[in-house]
């Protein structure tokens, strides 16, 4: 396989290129290599969630099917000539500036998808419109480089449990749903984030654009399949789902989970895979033989003779990257060193009718802001019987590691013992969130994040307010505020929860107060 078309791979180029192709290839595998050591911590980070993760292993294989895909073109991409392109370097700095973007507010995937989609515009640039067109679905294909998917998972929680419940319905076994949990004679089950069917999903899509590809040369086609692509494991999920807790009424639930855990692995994923290419094998009409690009076409292509006018001398094109990266790196340290300032204490404040008491919680819970500079956590109760627990973070930067809405932040903590329930009542600027206990003790936690004069519940929000203050070098302060209340017999926490709200008035203001030590 050509080694330039692999991340972070080099060897000597095939003996059999010109001396053209030689040297292109040199000078592209000099900028991977170097744009990999420049950003190697990007890389070191998605390498880690590539062999840690089973949600990512999967693209462990993309490297060596990129490889595979450029080595299938190897006899027509040769017979094109590779040049330096000017224009190339508009998607390599809209790259870097991803990265950026990426960097300046802590969200990995713009960071990551940056640092992947550097490989490609670089090569662009070194190879020009041409060769760049004939090797296009192998740089497209290096998008499935990045770990993505994580985002689907509630989503695909609720949507299992959908479809476990109705399965299970149609059965005739009585049970009961709360959000992703399924109470039945048997047992109480979960449709935990492990049971989303995220990592199958993701992999078949992977999959299914690498088939719909090499399979298929109508466009309708791919489309259908990719549908199939996607529907399948979604289905196939809540089919194991409903196995598992049919199978629990007979055997035990312990038992269940056992067979579950047993069968639900890469052998699930390939029985998926067999089916979905069983229905499909017979549409394929693609020759096996068949070029998968017509390089004559794309030699004599009067628009992309056109673009070759734009040239540029590699010398030139390097020195240019350079300048691009050397800048996003410069601007995303200005970022990282922006610190806004800070009361040396801040308090839970006094609210009219309302007391501290002691936080006594039924079942241990405490929020997690691990990169916060100062948080609190209390409990008020009012005359009444309502009683909420108010949990305050302050930060003085966004910076990596000190993301209000970083992964396990917030009220749900990983490995707390707590579990995401489902949605809990809309909120104009807020996020609710139903949670459970290991010992079914409910609670309702309303988050809000503030910063500047914005105030959501939503991390994107947050992120792009975020992005927005850092890309302009400007200071602000980052709070999280999560109201909770537990549910109490006889008593409904969205009460509770309501009346502390009218209490304290408008929600951005009262956090505003806090975080200035008021």
């Amino acid at each position: 396989m050509p080694p330039d078309a692999v991340a972070g791979e080099s060897t000597l180029p095939p003996a059999g290129l010109d001396p053209v192709w030689r040297r292109a290839a040199w000078q592209v595998a000099l900028v991977w290599l170097t744009l990999i050591a420049v950003f190697f911590r990007d890389w070191l980070a998605m390498a880690d969630q590539w062999w840690n993760s089973s949600t990512y292993n999967h693209i462990l294989l993309v490297p060596v099917i990129v490889g595979w895909l450029v080595w299938q073109r190897r006899a027509e991409v040769v017979q094109l000539a590779p040049l330096g392109w000017r224009p190339g370097l508009v998607p390599f700095a809209l790259s870097v500036a991803v990265w950026l973007l990426g960097a300046v507010s802590g969200f990995d995937l713009l960071r990551q998808a940056g640092t992947v989609a550097m490989l490609p515009a670089s090569a662009l640039i070194l190879l020009g419109p041409k060769s760049g067109t004939a090797l296009l679905f192998p740089f497209a294909y290096m998008v499935f480089l990045v770990p993505f998917g994580d985002e689907f998972v509630p989503a695909l929680q609720t949507i299992t449990a959908a479809l476990t419940i109705a399965l299970v319905r149609v059965s005739g076994i009585p049970a009961r749903i709360e959000g992703v949990f399924i109470d039945t004679p048997a047992g109480l089950f979960e449709v935990a984030e492990a049971c989303s069917g995220v990592k199958f999903l993701i992999a078949m899509i992977a999959l299914g654009v690498l088939v719909a590809h090499v399979g298929f040369r109508s466009w309708n086609r791919r489309a259908v399949f990719m549908a199939l692509c996607v529907v399948a494991p979604v289905v196939a999920n809540g089919l194991r789902a409903f196995g598992t807790v049919l199978a629990a009424q007979y055997v035990g639930a312990e038992r269940a989970g056992g067979i579950d855990h047993l069968i639900y692995g890469w052998i699930f994923f390939a029985l998926v895979i067999a089916a979905v290419l069983a229905v499909s094998w017979r549409y394929f009409d693609r020759a096996i033989d068949a070029p998968f690009i017509d390089a004559s076409a794309i030699a004599g292509s009067p628009w992309l003779t056109r673009l070759e006018r734009f040239s540029l001398r590699p010398l030139v094109a390097g020195l240019a990257m350079a300048a691009v990266v050397v800048a996003g790196q410069g601007w995303a340290r200005a970022a990282d060193r922006l610190v806004a300032p800070l009361p040396t204490r801040i308090s839970l404040p006094e609210v009219p009718g309302w007391h501290r008491i002691d936080y006594a919680p039924r079942f241990a819970w405490q929020p997690r802001a691990a990169g916060s500079d100062h948080h609190l956590l209390g409990r008020y109760a009012d005359q009444q019987g309502h009683e909420v627990d108010v949990f305050f973070a302050l930060y003085a930067t966004q910076s990596e590691g000190k993301e209000a809405g970083g992964f396990g932040e917030g009220a749900l903590r990983p490995d707390s013992g707590w579990s995401w329930q489902g949605a809990g009542p809309a909120l104009a600027e807020g996020r609710s969130e139903r949670l459970l206990s290991a010992e079914r003790t409910g609670r309702l936690a309303q988050t809000y994040y503030r910063t500047g004069d914005v105030l959501t519940g939503s991390n994107l929000r947050l992120k792009v307010a975020t992005i927005a203050n850092r890309i302009v070098l400007r200071r602000a302060t980052t709070t999280t505020l999560i109201l909770s209340a537990e549910t109490r017999r006889g008593r409904l926490p969205e009460a509770d929860l309501e009346a502390f709200r009218a209490a304290i008035g408008p929600i951005g203001p009262w956090m505003d107060r806090m975080a200035s030590g008021r």
